[in-house]
């Protein structure tokens, strides 16, 4: 009983250390991302909090932390410089509902089609888009009003600190792993700075996040037809951008912890959130691959973690927004660059010569467009491109084995599926002029997948037919059967007795 109780204690308090280390990175990244999307850094640092409590409260995905995110603000741009503010939390509102009803419809599951290319290129890219935003952080604005790079001690002490804080998180696990690397890092680089009177960027520099609880707020625009049609357009996007990272997060959570999330339920649990965040003044999000990888590498792997993230953030914002604006800028970058280091997938670059060529430019292609454009754009043009090339191999397989019948009628037997990549390849395949007067077609080991391949076969028919050519399908599966009964009426094809294109269904001895 007692080391039941000591287990569970011991539980409770790898989860609320990591949650802390979460609260700390989620103040630069929730200021940042307002500062993207054009509205006040509490209306970021409320969105956080709301997503981080929500999503954890009602059993979304253990140890994954959800908060406002880049790839949501730079969707809300323009909302908010062309109608303002309050049409973001309408939005949001909506956006909650779409999200609540995708999950509801059990949509979740789809997530599956996802190919493991897709997931490594985003994985990667995102991992470079982290990357990359730490850089603001070694600039600061110039006289002229322009960010400049720092140069000279301050860029010293900036590099140096960061390396600090990366050697911290890199050897203290070795040693002890009573408290989270991260935590310890950020304390040390803290101490440092504030005792020894070092001149660098602190949280405070980047923008005052003090502030009270979240209050209920309605909207105030107008309700009616026209706030539809403008905010209508937005709320899908986000609703899909929101959707395809959080459940990408969430099956790179499953791969890192060896269990399963259930995608129907965080798709409810992001959409619950983030309509409670339209009413109390939040910007909204998703799931957050970085801080997650914080959370589970420090050893949150329940909802007490995100709990705890999102309760540490909020009384950040009440009580003690003071001390969290002496945090050095430093710390944080440093942690975020070993949440880089961690994220980004080192082994795929071993891959490249040992997977096929295809899965290694989808993989690149989904990195390259999720760092230059938007996570949801990169993860659909992964899915069509990897579509495509499957599309294009399995096309190229399609092939006929010939035999010939002592009657004197031959049998074409199809090897491959037959649909809108192997139509063309279907038809080259058969020569009417050349062919006896009967001549069948096996499609035991094929398969009429689409619409394409209906007109395939209609288009063989009529050759065959102007050949003067008998022409009989046989062996085909009960799904062809009722695809080419479906669409009799279409291409006026009867597979059971036609006298314009005779083709039949015969069964062959």
């Amino acid at each position: 009983m007692f080391q039941l109780y000591y287990d569970h204690a011991a539980k409770a308090k790898d989860d609320i250390l990591s949650g802390l280390t979460v609260a700390f990175a989620l103040v630069p990244e929730a200021v940042a991302f307002a500062f993207v999307a054009g509205v006040n850094p509490l209306v970021g640092l409320y969105g956080a909090f709301l997503m981080g409590l929500i999503t954890s409260l009602i059993g979304g995905r253990p140890g994954m932390i959800s908060g406002a995110t880049g790839s949501m603000a730079v969707v809300m741009v323009a909302l908010v410089a062309q109608h303002g503010v309050e049409y973001l939390f309408i939005t949001i509102v909506l956006t909650g509902i779409i999200q609540i009803m995708f999950g509801a419809a059990k949509f979740g599951k789809y997530i599956r089609m996802v190919p493991y290319p897709v997931m490594l290129g985003f994985v990667n890219g995102l991992a470079i888009v982290i990357f990359l935003a730490q850089m603001e952080q070694f600039k600061t604005e110039g006289p002229d009003g322009i960010m400049h790079w720092l140069s000279g001690g301050p860029m010293f002490t900036m590099l140096g600190l960061v390396a600090l804080t990366m050697a911290i998180m890199f050897f203290l696990p070795k040693i002890t792993r009573a408290i989270p690397a991260g935590l310890a890092a950020i304390i040390t680089i803290s101490l440092i700075v504030i005792l020894g009177g070092l001149d660098t960027k602190s949280v405070g520099d980047i923008a005052d996040i003090s502030g009270g609880f979240p209050a209920f707020h309605i909207p105030a625009v107008p309700f009616n037809l026209e706030t539809i049609e403008i905010i209508l357009p937005y709320a899908i996007i986000l609703a899909g951008v929101g959707l395809i990272e959080s459940l990408l997060t969430m099956s790179v959570v499953d791969e890192m912890t060896g269990t399963r999330g259930q995608g129907n339920r965080v798709s409810i649990g992001q959409g619950l959130a983030n309509t409670i965040n339209g009413f109390f003044g939040g910007m909204g999000g998703c799931a957050m691959i970085g801080q997650t990888m914080i959370n589970v590498s420090s050893g949150g792997l329940r909802n007490l973690s995100g709990i705890a993230a999102a309760l540490f953030l909020l009384i950040f914002i009440m009580f003690t927004s003071g001390l969290i604006a002496m945090v050095p800028v430093a710390a944080l970058v440093g942690l975020m660059f070993m949440v880089v280091i961690g994220t980004f997938e080192w082994g795929s670059f071993n891959l490249l010569k040992k997977i096929p060529r295809e899965d290694s430019f989808v993989g690149i292609l989904v990195a390259v467009v999720t760092v230059f454009t938007d996570l949801a754009t990169a993860v659909i043009i992964g899915v069509i491109a990897t579509a495509l090339v499957f599309a294009w191999k399995q096309a190229r397989h399609i092939h006929l084995i010939t035999e010939d019948r002592a009657d004197g009628s031959r049998v074409h037997r199809v090897h491959g599926p037959l649909f809108f990549a192997s139509a063309h390849r279907f038809n080259e395949l058969f020569d009417p002029e050349n062919d006896p007067d009967d001549v069948y077609i096996d499609c035991a080991m094929s398969r009429l997948a689409d619409h394409s391949a209906i007109e395939a076969v209609d288009n063989l028919a009529e050759r065959y037919k102007k050949a003067g050519k008998n022409l009989h399908l046989t062996h085909l599966s009960p799904e062809c059967r009722k695809l080419l009964t479906t669409a009799a009426e279409l291409i006026e094809v009867n597979i059971k007795e036609d006298p314009n294109y005779h083709i039949a269904d015969d069964k062959l001895a």
